[in-house]
């Protein structure tokens, strides 16, 4: 009994020496914590100041008369993309630091810091979105098509609340991926907040005569958006992988129920379905439309979907219809921007290159310590310079994308 007692005694005292070790290892991290704290505060500081700096020279090149000569001319072009290109880097920077969230996120969730600060992160959590997308598509068109098999209240419902819980929590992540970076445009955002007041409005309509006339339809026009849903879920998803590949796109880029502004690469396969199903939209509202006045008495939500339903429509092609020649206009700030990715990458390189040549001069000052180096295990020291090594190693898609 005496041994064991001094078994647990030496137990006890080692795991003193770890907690130990903790206690110093924690004071580090709240340390680091409270020099990232400040030197985020820092970096915004000096954001704040850089575009207020250039506002200023914005303005006085607005303000300023025509150049008189070829030269003065070089210089004011030349003013005016290094102006476009500091855009694109303080956009660069900004992605690296946490941002605030939207009032949207705010009423949500509460004053609630989403910000991902990791790259990988970030990609993950836009890939986890993506499948959320696409498992719940492959379910709603499941279900839509039993309920053109079946007429029960209890299944269309059901139906019914999924599209609502869907379309809510959709646009809490859209809000997420904002917060870090994604340029998701403001219309297919809004596009989910109306769907999700349409499908509210739709759990509440009565079941009567102005439903049942406008049940099939609506069911078949869900069956079609679905799968034109997921053919452009399977088209966009390797299409952004190729252009993530050769660095034309940012890595937090998502796809969406409509259409994107690099889209136009070869989408002839996709374009009529998408035109079909706005045109669908437009059915319905019209439909809608004229059961408001017959049957009579039609119920207030007969006419509030139709508006809803037409509303979609407009949107959906004003958008379309409006992203290309935006696209356009933005081609000079995008290639800016891959410069300014460009040049990151290299530091990167150079960072872990001159890491490596400084933890080889230090643990090799001759050739007779290297080679007796090389016949032992590796030191705390050793070790620890290969997990630094390690973690400014750019991964495969960054690679790709230098």
């Amino acid at each position: 009994m005496k041994m064991d007692i001094e078994a647990l005694c030496n137990e006890w005292n080692e795991l003193n020496r770890e907690y130990t070790e903790l206690e110093t290892c924690n004071r580090r991290y709240i340390e680091l914590l409270e020099q990232l704290y400040s030197h985020q505060q820092k970096c915004f500081n000096e954001i704040k100041h850089q575009r207020y700096r250039m506002n200023q020279i914005t303005a006085s090149l607005r303000q300023f008369p025509s150049p008189g000569g070829p030269s003065d001319k070089e210089k004011l072009d030349d003013l005016v993309k290094m102006s476009l290109k500091r855009k694109a880097q303080l956009h660069e920077i900004e992605q690296s630091l946490p941002a605030k969230s939207g009032r949207y996120l705010q009423i949500i969730l509460g004053d609630v810091n989403v910000s991902i600060l990791n790259r990988n992160d970030k990609v993950r959590y836009k890939d986890d979105y993506e499948k959320f997308k696409l498992i719940l598509n492959v379910i709603g068109l499941i279900m839509a098509f039993f309920n053109l098999i079946f007429n029960y209240r209890a299944l269309e419902l059901a139906f019914i609340f999924l599209l609502v819980w869907y379309y809510c929590t959709l646009t809490i992540r859209e809000s997420i991926l904002k917060v870090n970076g994604s340029r998701i445009k403001g219309w297919w955002r809004a596009h989910h907040f109306i769907s999700t007041v349409a499908a509210g409005v739709l759990l509440v309509w009565p079941q009567g005569e102005h439903w049942q006339l406008f049940r099939q339809q609506f069911m078949y026009f869900n069956v079609y958006i679905s799968i034109v849903q997921y053919l452009q879920f399977g088209y966009q998803k390797g299409l952004l992988y190729r252009l993530k590949a050769l660095g034309e796109r940012h890595n937090m880029d998502i796809t969406i129920e409509g259409f994107h502004s690099w889209m136009w690469r070869g989408l002839s396969f996709l374009l009529p379905f998408l035109f079909i199903g706005y045109a669908f939209q437009a059915y319905n509202a019209w439909t809608l439309y004229k059961l408001a006045y017959t049957p009579p008495d039609a119920p207030w939500h007969v006419s509030v979907m139709s508006g809803l339903f037409l509303l979609l429509f407009v949107g959906n092609m004003a958008t379309t219809l409006w992203v290309v020649p935006e696209k356009i206009r933005e081609r000079a700030k995008e290639r800016y921007r891959l410069q300014s990715m460009g040049k990151s990458m290299k530091l990167r390189k150079e960072m872990k290159n001159s890491a490596s040549d400084l933890d080889l001069s230090a643990s090799s000052p001759t050739v007779a310590a290297t080679a007796a180096a090389a016949t032992t295990p590796i030191t705390t020291t050793d070790a620890a310079a290969t997990t630094t090594e390690a973690a400014t190693t750019p991964t495969e898609s960054e690679k790709k994308a230098n």
